[in-house]
């Protein structure tokens, strides 16, 4: 095993160097025609960057592109961003709160409050609750659990706050906060909680061989509680939810217009880093997600540059072990290579898409699910939460075998449910506006890829000439 040998900072020292050089962030819109510039210069320190994308993944901006450079303890990043809608930030509240928020975040003091109000939007990842009780579950995933598990709270009188559920190999993960259903408030006493899991426990199980992998955990109120998309990604992730993942195995080298998911692997010696590539459909959040799976497998990003090209995204990053190892072993590779590949996946959406937007009341996550049941459909996303008086959120659904549903099933719920309550959406999934850059045909119509852009190549140039571009805050 191959090991970069680095000095012991301590902690404290660490932190007079935040203190001395606090961050820089620098919004600009001259330097791009079709986006906003994020530049960021800093003290780095473990789990940086993942901050700074959650920054910007919660306030649901396009990263179209990103350069990272954070070796030798300082560190330089770049994010090319644009709304949903493709237009470049010009609201000065919102490039006020992107600047502290980011600052505030590496300061570890949290995200000001003021700052949200005035604002104007929601800016915690969608539906998460750090008022009422959390229920982590993960298990085997199969039609109807979601109801089975959203009856049996509503029959321990537990009101629903709040429900996330991902599905990904067979495998389920679902965060759900609930309240005392007649006091309100979290549940707190004990007997109580150990009553609920105990419930929960006998739901999950029921379907489950005896040495099956499933878990049911109850959490407290906590201000500090994991983002909960990165919850579920670590959820899955320790359910082994990768096992299965296989991307391209390499015959199509790109060049007929595959959209599987591509993972290499190399090693740069001379640096001691491990080189990471990864070719794969363009989504939102796509950069969250890689950088939460290097994060769960305890690998620290150096350099890094992403960029998306019409419906496909190129990733490249140089990493090594938290322990300053690089990846040696085909086990390792591997691995990693399966869990990058179930990053990319995990939060791809499957089925129909049904929007959900009707007054709360306690029991309502168990009608609308025991509906989708009761006329064989199966869940495989789902998000939803209180709004005010008011619940919406987001389902997606196929029949009990995976495949699309009968339009006559989707009237049949809709009349069950209330035909304005839930809609369907027929909306698509959002991909780059361009076609991609990169690949062009030859004169016998089959489809050519020039070079791809490399980290080697590209990233130092473009870091050095930005950084002498970046300003200070007015704080």
């Amino acid at each position: 095993m191959e090991i970069a040998y680095q000095p012991y900072i301590d902690p404290d020292f660490e932190s007079l160097i935040e203190r001395i050089h606090p961050p820089r962030v620098c919004i600009d819109n001259n330097a791009c025609q079709d986006c906003t510039l994020i530049k960021v210069d800093s003290a780095n320190r473990h789990g940086i960057l993942l901050e700074m994308v959650q920054v910007l993944t919660d306030l649901d901006l396009v990263i179209s592109k990103s350069y990272i450079s954070s070796d030798g303890g300082w560190l330089m990043d770049v994010f090319h961003v644009t709304d949903q809608l493709g237009n470049k930030l010009t609201d000065e509240t919102l490039i006020l709160y992107i600047q502290q928020a980011i600052c505030d975040t590496r300061r570890r003091e949290g995200i000001p409050k003021e700052l949200q109000t005035c604002l104007n939007i929601e800016v915690r990842p969608c539906h998460v609750s750090t008022e009422h009780t959390a229920l982590e579950m993960t298990g085997r995933d199969r039609p109807g659990l979601m109801s089975e598990i959203s009856a049996a709270l509503y029959e321990l009188g537990c009101h629903v706050t709040a429900a996330v559920a991902w599905t990904h190999n067979g495998r389920v993960a679902c965060i759900i906060h609930v309240e005392d259903g007649i006091k309100g408030g979290p549940i707190m006493v004990p007997k109580r909680l150990a009553q609920v899991q105990e419930k929960l426990e006998s739901v999950v199980e029921a379907h489950h061989e005896n040495k099956e992998q499933r878990s049911i955990r109850i959490t407290a109120p906590a201000a500090g509680r994991t983002h909960t998309e990165r919850r579920l990604h670590q959820l899955m992730y320790a359910d082994k939810d990768y096992e299965k993942c296989q991307g391209c195995n390499g015959t199509c080298r790109h060049l007929n217009g595959c959209t599987k998911t591509h993972v290499t692997i190399e090693t740069c010696r001379e640096k001691g880093y491990s080189v990471v590539n990864v070719r794969s459909r363009d989504r939102t959040k796509l950069l969250f997600d890689t950088i939460c799976a290097l994060s769960d497998m305890e690998y620290v990003v150096f350099h890094a540059a992403v960029s998306s090209k019409g419906s496909m995204a190129d990733q490249e990053y140089f990493v090594r072990r938290l322990d300053g190892c690089s990846l040696i072993t085909q086990s390792e590779r591997h691995k990693l290579t399966q869990c990058l590949i179930a990053a990319t996946e995990r939060r791809i959406s499957h089925g129909l898409r049904l929007d959900i937007c009707t007054p709360n009341k306690m029991g309502l996550l168990s009608d609308v699910t025991r509906a989708f049941r009761e006329n064989g459909l199966s869940i495989t996303r789902a998000e939803i939460g209180i709004h005010g008086e008011r619940a919406t959120g987001t389902f997606y659904v196929t029949d009990v075998s995976g495949n699309d549903i009968n339009p006559r099933t989707v009237q049949m719920v809709r009349n069950e449910i209330g035909g304005s309550a839930l809609v369907v959406n027929k909306s698509s999934n959002r991909t780059s506006r361009t076609p991609p850059s990169g690949i062009s045909r030859s004169s016998s119509g089959e489809v050519e890829e020039r070079p791809r852009f490399s980290l080697g190549n590209l990233l130092w140039s473009r870091l050095e000439r930005l950084s002498a571009n970046f300003g200070l805050i007015k704080s």
